[in-house]
């Protein structure tokens, strides 16, 4: 009699890795990731008006943020300034560089003369390129 060979099953036991608490770690990070990113990009929170907006001037450097929130005080990168303090900064950055970007964010609660005041302090430091700041409809 012959035997018979069953080719394709080997018994010896082989090595498996538990892929589901990998996974679990990536949804994981995914998540954390989407969900704090938005708050690292903006800062300070405010309601930007709503409007149709062109590329934002800011593909080659980092742009510099003027921020006014709804109670009209105004942010420089962050940090508190007065429009005295940012007409120096923005004046000194811009007789090193006249490119510089600058983005003016104002909350949409606030006057129109408000926004305008930071605005005009942007022009009178000879800044090329500003941009008002909205959110896309």
């Amino acid at each position: 009699m012959s035997r018979r060979r069953r080719h394709g099953r080997d018994e010896r036991p082989k090595a498996a890795i538990d892929m589901n608490s990998l996974i679990d770690l990536t949804f994981l990070l995914l998540v954390t990731f989407i969900v704090t990113l938005p708050a690292l990009e903006q800062g300070i929170s405010i309601m930007l008006p709503q409007a149709k907006t062109d590329q934002l001037p800011t593909k080659d450097k980092k742009a510099n943020v003027v921020t006014i929130d709804k109670d009209n005080r105004i942010f420089f990168k962050d940090k508190p300034t007065t429009l005295e303090e940012l007409e120096a900064t923005l004046t000194a950055m811009a007789a090193e560089d006249p490119d510089v970007p600058v983005l003016v964010r104002g909350d949409e609660r606030l006057d129109y003369g408000s926004v305008m005041n930071v605005v005009k302090v942007v022009y009178k430091c000879k800044v090329r390129k500003m941009a008002l700041v909205t959110v896309e409809k």
